[in-house]
């Protein structure tokens, strides 16, 4: 089966990506603006960093330094990777090698959830396929941490067994691994964790004392694990909870003309279409009734055998309340806002750590395809593997565009400057005479690339930048970056700094005669 598994991983990848990008020092299709640049910035940093500190560099963002968690960098891989940092190239990233892992578990977690109760080995791999290449997987190709659906798969493995459910050493290891991982997935496994206790309090009241103590000593690992991510300093919270909701069409909906074959796409509201992208693909869509429909008429195992699903259940409340979430509480139906109900102000500064909400379905989502394959599973064997080997026909032909699209994303890698908009050589001498860099305004998504290109520059020359994309930018840091934006107005420039003027920045009189454009980028250096 490994062999099965590592052949169908290798052929997602493959269909998906350029395998150009498995190699570590191709570096040329990440620094264009996007959430991928900065996780390989991040990890880029720490690498670099003279004096680096826990999954965490000054090379970002300094003096204050930023944690690899807000810099979009995957502070597990990041751990992984830094033991052998003196092996690696100057220009290195392990996004690929990332995506392949994650491609390669998600199978293997399918196919362990469905190997014991599959009729034959068509249905079990036609199942194993349908259930771990969910389209919203691939649609976090532009944020690679969030391709570790895996997760959910592990620990809706671990639910499913009455005995591994029970065992709190078995989610604490999960838990642990996916607080390294993402956020958001923590949320996820943490409430398919708090299921299984719910189950379990219920079931053995008289064991309740020792659950809540097992409970509490994995809630303090979680805020351990965070307090040395950096999640506990202030950080200024965003406040829009529900623009990144899920629609209530999303299921049937692509919202990218790209992304199907067969179903039409209705654009969907700026922040929707992406976070909130649940789109399940034709051959699913079909599953799903059919597997409803099928469920009245075959008989059902008792309630306590080994092919019940009668366990789901005691997820139900979890995943309520995360649909919920989803959906939010300013809905959408194909691209058109629906009735909305403000939140008082604290529920959603409260909520402003699942902000992109839309996301949080996706438990619900594999539950669901879970449920349906393993109805189907009840079939006659050669008649349930010619069913679902159809309905894998139909959901690969429907996601062929999506595919082509996704694939096409990382066709730079095949071959491309690492430098796209600071071509010249000066770059490298100007920032190595320079003590540290600023950007001017300090909100650098206003030149996302351009940022990303002068700050590996930087790193690998172990200069600072005073800068930084961060998921959630600190309090102080945003004063600071605040405060030397006003002086460079007022005229006022550090000896020794190199500032990048970005956004259109004005020049001030007192400084016309020192800038000066550098590949069409305006800079002011002063030894």
């Amino acid at each position: 089966p490994y062999a099965m598994l590592a052949v169908l991983a290798l052929a997602l990848f493959g269909v998906f990506f350029h395998w150009q990008i498995l190699d570590i020092s191709n570096v040329a299709w990440l620094l264009r603006g996007s959430d991928n640049g900065e996780n390989a910035l991040g990890l880029h940093a720490w690498l670099h960093d003279p004096a680096p500190g826990f999954v965490r560099t000054s090379l970002l963002n300094a003096p204050e330094g930023t944690g690899l968690l807000f810099t979009d960098s995957n502070p597990l891989l990041s751990a992984l990777v830094f033991p052998f940092r003196g092996l690696l190239p100057a220009d290195a990233q392990v996004i690929g090698w990332w995506l392949l892992a994650c491609l390669f578990l998600q199978l293997f977690f399918a196919w362990q959830l469905l190997r014991r109760h599959a009729p034959s080995e068509l249905a079990l791999w036609c199942g194993v396929l349908l259930l771990a290449a969910l389209p919203t997987l691939f649609n976090r190709y532009v944020h690679v941490n969030l391709m570790a659906h895996w997760l959910i798969l592990w620990a809706l493995w671990r639910f499913i067994d009455p005995q591994r459910s029970g065992s709190n050493k078995g989610w604490a290891v999960l838990i642990a691994i996916t607080a390294f991982v993402h956020s958001y997935l923590l949320v996820m496994v943490g409430a398919i964790w708090a299921s299984a206790m719910l189950e379990r309090i219920w079931k053995s009241p008289k064991a309740a004392p020792r659950l809540f103590a097992e409970c509490a000593a994995i809630l303090l690992m979680v805020l351990a694990i965070a307090w040395s991510l950096g999640v506990f300093e202030p950080h200024w919270p965003s406040g829009n909870y529900g623009a990144f909701a899920m629609p209530l069409d999303a299921l049937w909906n692509p919202g990218v003309d790209t992304y199907s074959t067969f179903l039409p796409a209705i654009e969907q509201r700026p922040g929707r279409g992406f976070e909130g992208f649940q789109y399940l693909g034709l051959g699913l869509l079909i599953l799903l009734p059919l597997a409803a429909f099928l469920a009245r008429r075959l008989p059902s195992p008792a309630t306590d055998a080994p092919d019940s699903l009668a366990r789901l259940k005691w997820l139900l409340p979890a995943l309520i309340v995360l649909t919920l979430l989803a959906i939010s509480t300013y809905p959408d139906f194909a691209g058109r806002q629906l009735p909305r109900a403000a939140l008082p102000d604290r529920v959603a500064i409260a909520l402003d750590a699942v902000r992109a909400s839309g996301r949080l379905f996706w438990p619900a989502a594999y539950v669901l395809v879970f449920a349906g394959i393993r109805i189907l599973f009840r079939l006659e064997p050669r008649r349930a593997g010619l069913v679902l080997a159809a309905l894998a026909i139909v959901q690969t032909a429907d996601l062929t565009p999506m595919a082509l699209s996704i694939r096409a994303q990382s066709a730079e890698a095949r071959g491309g400057p690492l430098y796209v908009r600071t071509r010249s050589p000066e770059w490298d001498r100007l920032i190595a005479q320079a003590k540290d860099i600023a950007f001017v305004p300090g909100d650098v998504t206003k030149e996302l690339g351009v940022f990303q290109e002068v700050a590996w520059r930087a790193a690998k020359a172990k200069v600072p930048v005073r800068a930084v994309y961060a998921a959630r930018p600190s309090i102080a840091s945003s004063a600071r970056q605040a405060n030397e934006t006003e002086a460079f107005r007022a005229g006022q420039v550090v000896p020794g700094r190199l500032y990048i003027l970005i956004d259109g920045e004005l020049i001030p009189p007192p400084l016309m005669s020192q800038v000066r454009p550098l590949d069409g980028v305006t800079i002011l250096f002063q030894p």
